[in-house]
């Protein structure tokens, strides 16, 4: 039978949550050579390469990430161990890591999660951005606990997990208050002129906007397309150009980001879905963000 170094995958748990060797090593207060020697010698009794180089820093391999859930969840247990056998009070929080498409308004995204972090909950919420495929990676290994997004798991990804459709909305144009105004009369006509920020050709959103563009004969001009949704409406309401929001936070994007909608963009609708490695939802934290999505944030249970 194999049995695990704990010293060595302490050393590759402190890598992995600095980033770097040279930060682990501060950490230990060992000497940088110390601590790869260690880091490969784990890496060599498991069989797997645990890192990967990018730039100065380290990534975690797809194994590394399954090493890394087993290893924090030991070490949190022994700590735990400490704190129980000296009376010191143990956080009985449960975790939940979120992975949030970085297209998705950040406006929807907070009250997506609001539920979740609400003090009655006990939960302790762990969010990261990225792009789609790379958290549905996390999830496969069992790094995240749900992802947000607008794009249902395609059934061609390999990945054991499930769509739980939280709700849709609408899709408005929207822009900063003088240049609402200019393309408010005559709309949607009026946008022949008109200069777009959109979300960039790969997602769903900007395909069903472009088809939108086609169907009402027009072809806008497109000054700019992002993969980030914060960085597009900061351009946007700094007048740069008219840019689409879901409906559903109109009034409080709105009065936050002084901005004004120009027109409804009819039969173009934005949903949101969280995917889980569940089918039946039992995580309190996710059960918490689609139960609130369903029944308040969008306005009607979806099944």
């Amino acid at each position: 039978m194999d049995w695990l170094n704990y010293h060595h995958m302490y050393y590759f748990w402190m890598v992995a949550r600095e980033g770097t060797v040279v930060g682990a090593a501060k950490r230990l207060r060992l000497a940088q050579p110390s601590v790869s020697a260690q880091i490969r010698s784990f890496e060599k009794m498991l069989g797997y390469k645990l890192f990967e180089k990018v730039g100065r820093n380290l990534k975690l391999t797809d194994s590394g990430e399954v090493v890394f859930g087993y290893a924090d969840e030991i070490f949190s247990l022994g700590k735990e161990m400490l704190d129980t056998l000296n009376g010191r009070a143990i956080d009985s929080r449960v975790t939940l890591r979120v992975g949030i498409a970085d297209m998705l308004p950040k406006l929807v995204v907070s009250g997506l999660l609001r539920p979740a972090i609400d003090a009655t909950n006990n939960i302790h919420l762990t969010a990261f951005d990225g792009k789609t495929k790379d958290m549905l990676s996390q999830l496969s290994v069992h790094g995240l606990d749900m992802v947000l997004t607008d794009t249902p798991l395609s059934p061609d990804l390999k990945i054991k997990a499930f769509n739980h459709l939280l709700g849709e909305c609408p899709v408005a144009l929207y822009a900063e208050p003088s240049m609402a105004k200019k393309f408010r009369r005559n709309f949607p006509q009026s946008l022949k002129e008109a200069p777009m920020l959109l979300p960039t050709i790969t997602t769903t959103l900007r395909r069903s906007i472009d088809l939108w563009f086609e169907e009402n004969s027009l072809s806008p001009v497109v000054v700019g397309e992002y993969e980030d949704s914060a960085l597009l409406k900061i351009f946007g309401q700094e007048g740069l150009g008219v840019f689409p929001l879901p409906t559903v936070i109109e009034k409080t994007a709105s009065k936050q980001f002084n901005i004004k909608p120009i027109g409804v963009l009819d039969g173009v609708v934005e949903r949101f879905y969280a995917i889980s490695p569940e089918r039946k939802i039992q995580h309190p934290g996710v059960k918490a963000i689609t139960s609130a999505a369903r029944d308040k944030m969008f306005g009607s249970v979806v099944r």
